[in-house]
């Protein structure tokens, strides 16, 4: 039971056919505030009025109601915190927030983030095993393992390629002392790429950065995101769900040229195109307090 099942990501082998990401991508409230805050916040030691991201998240088409209600559930989930000033709610980030944005700004600025480059030729292999009763502390472990970048290999046996820091993927999960972590090099014979395509569908991976770049080059995103603000925030959260969603295989056992080379160089060229107006817009409509 602990590896027949999973819960599978665009390009992730699942044993069933893969189902590709469509090119109008749904945006949750919650992720689009983290993102803004992240952007326009974080470090900064402010606090924003509640009305200031009410009409942030208007800008992105969310109604007065939909954002309360995110903001009332991030701060309930520890999220964000609110400090009151007078009848006025301010709201700034909490530490688990901080910790995630600046993981998150990592992962979506490094200069590789949608391929490895620098690739050594070897493999992180894990396997565990769970009592049966441990679903929920399943789940938590399969979720870490696939956002480290493994795969099923087969039943019982995950891998990554490079050298993965399993410790800083599960060393907080309940289940991590069942865990077992070797590092390997494929025997002779054993072609590297054909092992890359058993854990992952190269195709589908490539195509949530195809679908990226279609939508934010001249696609349905320059239709939607007009306001400088809201396209920066919706572009910064685009990018992040499309990392999110795939793995950063070996640059070398992929396809040439690999579409997500374009897609992050078209990130970065429109984020720089886009943030002095988004800056400005920022500044002009959020009512801040320093933080206490």
């Amino acid at each position: 039971m602990d590896d027949v099942e999973q819960q599978a990501r665009p390009g992730q082998r699942d044993g069933g056919d893969p189902v590709g990401p469509s090119d109008e991508v749904a945006l949750r409230p919650e992720s689009l505030l983290l993102t803004f805050c992240g952007a326009h916040v974080l470090d900064r030691g402010l606090l924003v009025a509640t009305p200031s991201l009410v009409e942030v998240m208007g800008r992105l088409g969310a109604t007065e109601h939909a954002t309360r209600s995110a903001i009332t559930r991030m701060v309930r989930r520890g999220r964000l915190v609110g400090h009151k000033r007078g009848r006025q709610v301010y709201l700034g980030l909490t530490d688990y927030s901080v910790s995630a944005l600046r993981a998150g700004w990592s992962r979506i600025w490094r200069a590789d983030a949608t391929a490895e480059r620098h690739w050594d030729g070897s493999w992180t292999l894990l396997s565990f095993h769970l009592p049966d009763t441990w679903q929920r502390q399943r789940h938590e472990l399969r979720t870490s393992l696939q956002a480290a970048g493994f795969g099923l290999l087969q039943g019982g046996l995950w891998a990554a390629p490079g050298a993965v820091d399993t410790a800083a993927a599960v060393g907080d999960l309940e289940a991590a002392a069942h865990v077992k972590v070797f590092t390997a090099r494929p025997a002779a014979g054993l072609d590297p790429a054909v092992m890359l395509g058993e854990l992952w569908d190269v195709p589908a991976v490539a195509e949530v950065f195809d679908a990226f770049t279609r939508r934010w080059d001249g696609g349905g995103a320059d239709q939607r995101w007009t306001d400088p603000l809201a396209r920066q925030v919706a572009l910064q959260e685009e990018w992040r769900l499309a990392l999110r969603d795939t793995p950063r295989l070996p640059l070398e056992l992929l396809p040439s040229p690999w579409p997500g080379l374009a897609a992050q160089e078209l990130f970065v060229r429109e984020h720089a195109r886009v943030e002095p107006a988004a800056r400005a817009a920022a500044a002009e409509l959020l009512d801040t307090i320093p933080e206490p």
